[in-house]
């Protein structure tokens, strides 16, 4: 993307010890067992575009989403945010300098609301943590300038979480977010829980504020209509890896990664698929397979693939893929059908 970056990872991993008897850790002598949720992710996301994370459940998408905000510390690797490396080492502290400006939508609407707190209160509380309003009037002009932005009455913020809808909730969710004029925003698959036309309405709302406020997006999805509706680039995540990464509109007119093909089948016409069926189920990330994550799967892996990991390399001038058998040719034509979206487009 031509945009320069603002926010970057660089060999970003995370892993997760699994707790067991002290018997077991006796006969391991002592070594220790990781799930491997990041496992060497590169990625740059672009000022002012939306690059989106797909892939299915427990690829590590929320666990890099988590890691980019701040939540999750890292267990290698760096962060680099608006030309700035983030000193990790520093732990908690090196987010300080950067906190205001990166903020996070969370999945379910119901759950990321305190419900004894009134709508006012809770967005007034980032005002108040990161010192942005310096007297109750200030406070209150802001708060209902924040319900307006998001399509809200200013009279809502009298009421509680429970007296609104889904749809509603969420936008009180996206209000909270934007009060402290991030930079950054992580949507960690924001309309998953909505109804599809309450779902139009909110893409439509962060398109909107994204254009008006010069928002930087990561948005997480499972569901490949929606991303090509928001993203201007898609990274494709298997195994705590990104596989591939392109443009939306060059990846859903021409996947190359088998993994990303298979995903764009599940939701075309099945007269249109015309590809290898591929089985089997993703494997343990506690114990990931040698070479290639996806080889197990792969109707095209060679011994290659079996012993040796692909690195993401590009195949044009901005896509990437991380796939042997796209390296040497040895993949059919990867022109497909357009997924089709559900959703209105903004």
């Amino acid at each position: 993307m031509s945009a320069p970056p603002l926010v970057e990872a660089f060999g970003l991993e995370k892993r997760f010890a699994i707790a067991r008897p002290w018997l077991a850790r006796l006969a391991d002598r002592g070594r220790g067992r990781f799930v491997h949720a990041v496992a060497g992710v590169d990625l740059a996301v672009p000022r002012g575009r939306t690059l989106a994370l797909v892939g299915e459940s427990g690829c590590g998408k929320s666990t890099l989403a988590r890691l980019l905000v701040g939540l999750l510390l890292p267990s290698a690797g760096r962060i680099r945010f608006d030309g700035r490396d983030l000193d990790l080492r520093l732990g908690r502290r090196a987010w300080a300098p950067v906190r205001r400006r990166i903020q996070m939508i969370f999945q379910d609407p119901y759950a990321s609301l305190d419900p004894r707190w009134r709508v006012a209160d809770i967005l007034a509380e980032p005002l108040e943590a990161f010192g942005l309003v310096r007297s109750r009037g200030e406070r209150r002009e802001r708060v209902e300038e924040l319900l307006r932005q998001v399509g809200l009455s200013p009279a809502d913020g009298q009421k509680y979480p429970h007296e609104f809808s889904g749809g509603q909730r969420q936008r009180i969710s996206i209000a909270r977010a934007l009060a402290s004029r991030p930079d950054f925003l992580v949507c960690d698959e924001p309309t998953s829980a909505l109804d599809v036309s309450v779902q139009a309405q909110i893409l439509n709302l962060m398109k909107q504020l994204q254009e008006e406020l010069d928002l930087t997006y990561l948005f997480i999805s499972h569901d490949l209509a929606v991303v090509s509706v928001m993203a201007d680039v898609v990274g494709v995540m298997y195994l705590g890896r990104i596989v591939e990464l392109a443009p939306s509109k060059e990846l859903f007119l021409r996947p190359r990664h088998p993994y990303t093909r298979l995903l764009l089948d599940t939701v075309r016409e099945p007269g249109r698929r015309g590809r290898l069926p591929l089985a089997g189920e993703v494997p343990s990330p506690i114990d990931p397979p040698p070479g290639c994550a996806f080889h197990p799967r792969c109707p095209w892996a060679s011994a290659r693939c079996r012993g040796e990991r692909p690195e993401l390399e590009p195949v044009g001038e901005a896509h990437a893929v991380a796939c042997h058998g796209v390296e040497e040719g040895r993949l059919p034509d990867p022109r497909g059908a357009p997924v089709s979206s559900p959703c209105a487009a903004p």
